[in-house]
């Protein structure tokens, strides 16, 4: 698949997946629309197929039980779902944060979609941030998401990023994302679900106080092994394990001192310096047909689960 990169936006520095249109700050929620490719519509029309063969054509009939999304700009089809479907628009996902960006001091940071609008997402700094020693800086962010491919619930999550290598990491306490999650069987309520995230705001300083922790607990070369493996080769017998062995290599020199940060105090031979090493080579480093499909499973897929999974098993060292 071809990189989307006019159907996404951002304002700042580039972002950590170097996709986008640049914009200047303080744009309205229209010009983001127009400028992250949002701008139209999800449409439903009823299945039709015919009833016949190559021979000859029969009758037009209907599957009453689905129907077929597709663009209103380009008309391109984007899934066949049931008629319980509840679809997000493209232009919900941006007014979403209106009320946050007007009187809350969010600012959004990031937006656009994947996979030709099957899935179509936001990102927005609320304006927390938390330092470790070194200087180094993780700023809070909120990310809503929504697919109508039947991939993912819409979604809204608060998100980390380590500002010195852009690293990208899912907030989590207790070893549970804080997330909201609403079913494509049920409508989208905005206010519902910023009222329901509202209550996960105050993870935000338990999650920093886990990362120093992390900052503060040295681990020798044997532990940096054995986390490495668990996490990317936990069986013996694992298929590709030669590719395994090469994410692996990577991730021994992204955490020996290759990594953006990897000689800050807070990351030098420390457990934060080990979960950075890994949330780099997921974000930046790992194999992908394109940097599109790179972001795609860093922030939905086999990427946010390799992070969340190294997230448990560093914090497993200080508990």
């Amino acid at each position: 698949m071809a990189h989307l990169v006019e159907q996404m936006a951002y304002v700042g520095r580039t972002p950590w997946h170097g996709l986008g249109n640049r914009l200047a700050e303080q744009q309205s929620i229209d010009v983001w629309m127009e400028q992250a490719g949002l701008n139209w519509n999800i449409r439903e029309t009823p299945v039709r197929f015919i009833n016949g063969d190559k021979s000859h054509l029969g009758e037009i009939l209907s599957f009453d039980d689905h129907k077929v999304l597709y663009r209103s700009d380009n008309r391109t089809p984007l899934s066949v779902v049931s008629q319980r479907y509840q679809v997000v628009q493209p232009r919900e996902i941006l007014e979403f944060y209106r009320d946050l960006t007007e009187k809350s001091g969010f600012e959004l940071e990031t937006a656009g979609s994947l996979k030709g609008g099957r899935k179509i997402w936001a990102l927005a700094r609320t304006g927390q941030s938390g330092v470790l020693k070194g200087n180094d800086r993780t700023d809070a962010y909120v990310l809503l998401a929504t697919a109508c491919d039947g991939t993912m619930a819409t979604t809204a999550q608060f998100t980390s990023v380590r500002v010195v290598c852009n690293n990208t990491l899912a907030v989590a306490l207790d070893g549970r994302a804080q997330s909201v999650k609403v079913s494509h069987r049920s409508v989208f309520d905005a206010d519902a679900v910023k009222k329901q995230l509202g209550i996960s705001v105050s993870a935000w300083d338990d999650f920093m106080y886990r990362l120093k922790a992390l900052s503060e607990r040295k681990v020798n070369p044997l532990e940096a092994e054995k986390v490495i493996r668990n996490l990317f080769q936990p069986r013996p017998d694992q298929i590709e394990q030669k590719r395994n062995e090469r994410a692996m290599a990577k991730v021994r020199a992204l955490f020996d001192g290759a990594g953006r940060g990897a000689h800050l105090h807070s990351s030098y031979s420390t457990a934060y310096g080990l979960l950075n090493a890994v949330t780099e080579f997921v974000d930046h480093e790992r194999r992908a047909r394109s940097d599109d499909h790179r972001l795609d499973s860093a922030w939905f897929g086999q990427g946010a689960n390799l992070k969340q999974q190294a997230l448990d098993q560093t914090l497993a060292l200080v508990s």
